[in-house]
């Protein structure tokens, strides 16, 4: 098939060693995204410190044009600002460990328009692209930012770069639907897609790119969403100043959320989990139902706790609920019970009526 009029035409490779893989081509005519349920597999190796700045620089004698020096660097960029996790951040520097590399000779495949080698994490890796003219098999090479004018059936460098750095960071490829309509869910995967397939020009990692990086490297802060590509269990608890007081007397109410020490929540076991919702809900007695008696306010010095003071006027049993927001692949999950008993009292600072 003409390579300029298939754009259904694909070129696939057998995986590489886990410390070594390609960009692989293609243009693909994407469907609408679906929903996916899994991270982006993990690829051996070691991984980086937890924000661990690493420094790049472009191979002697095989420094790229300045048009894909300018999307290598874009792409460093992307990969540091939507990681939404604590992995590596990338900046090129002089006398940066890291070497990128474009045009021959490479490290790729056969196949491969851009590939990577991280055994030398945690100190440094490498990376390569193919020039742009490149001839293979099916055709030749063109990046979109080398064209003066873009065409269909080009590669976007910065996309294909983000792609490998997403490598480098620890992602292997992520596992599709078979219909490939959750590709948007991440970066890195085994096929490239060329202009104008879905998902050719995608410059931020999916959802599944960063759910493994959170998974691996934890997020930035208590406060930020898990991806929703995850499924993270959480525990909720509740304790009370007192667990029996008179009518009018108050009762601090303090809930905890964290995450579980599931195995499975790697990075992210036992964190402390901020600026969620939690409700306060009480009911009579077990054969009750539960009524919601207010939101807990978050605290600002002691992360993933809440508070509630309230004045019961009667003896209730009393759980918090944490409820995710959209956007947040943490579990929904509430406390065990805390019964407080309500007794009357007697004197001048009482006050009137009786017990419901």
């Amino acid at each position: 098939m003409n390579r300029a009029l298939g754009i259904l035409r694909s070129v696939r490779l057998r995986r590489q060693p886990s410390i070594f893989a390609s960009v692989m081509v293609a243009a693909i005519l994407g469907a609408t995204p679906a929903l996916a349920d899994q991270a982006d597999p993990l690829l051996g190796g070691k991984p980086w410190a937890q924000d661990q700045a690493v420094g790049y620089a472009w191979r002697s004698g095989q420094v790229p044009p300045a048009w894909m020096a300018v999307a290598i660097d874009t792409a460093a960029a992307d990969a540091n600002a939507t990681r939404a996790s604590r992995a590596a951040v990338f900046v090129r520097m002089t006398g940066g460990t890291s070497l990128v590399a474009y045009g021959e000779p490479t490290g790729c495949s056969t196949a491969g328009i851009a590939c990577y080698n991280r055994s030398g994490a945690p100190s440094s890796f490498r990376m390569w692209f193919r020039a742009h003219g490149y001839i293979f098999d099916w055709g030749t090479l063109r990046w979109c930012q080398g064209l003066a004018v873009i065409a269909n059936g080009c590669f976007d460098a910065e996309n294909v770069a983000l792609d490998e750095f997403g490598h480098v960071q620890i992602l292997e490829h992520h596992v599709n639907e078979a219909d490939g309509s959750d590709y948007l869910d991440a970066v890195v995967q085994t096929v490239s897609r060329a202009r104008p397939a879905i998902g050719w020009n995608v410059h931020a990692l999916g959802r599944c790119d960063t759910a493994r990086l959170q998974l691996e490297y934890d997020r930035a802060a208590p406060r930020d969403p898990f991806s929703t590509c995850l499924a993270i269990e959480t525990a909720t608890t509740l304790k009370s100043s007192s667990t029996s007081v008179s009518i009018g007397a108050t009762v601090q109410f303090t809930a905890t959320l964290r995450t579980t020490g599931a195995t499975l929540n790697r990075a992210l076991a036992n964190d402390p989990v901020s600026a969620r919702t939690i409700t306060l809900q009480r009911r009579t007695n077990s054969g009750q139902a539960w009524s919601s008696i207010g939101t807990m306010v978050p605290s600002n010095s002691i992360e993933g706790t809440y508070a509630f003071t309230t004045s019961p006027t009667a003896t209730y049993e009393w759980r918090a609920v944490f409820t995710p927001a959209a956007g947040d692949g943490a579990v929904a999950s509430f406390s065990t019970i805390v019964k407080i008993t309500v007794s009357g009292c007697s004197g001048s600072g009482c006050p009137s009526g009786t017990l419901p």
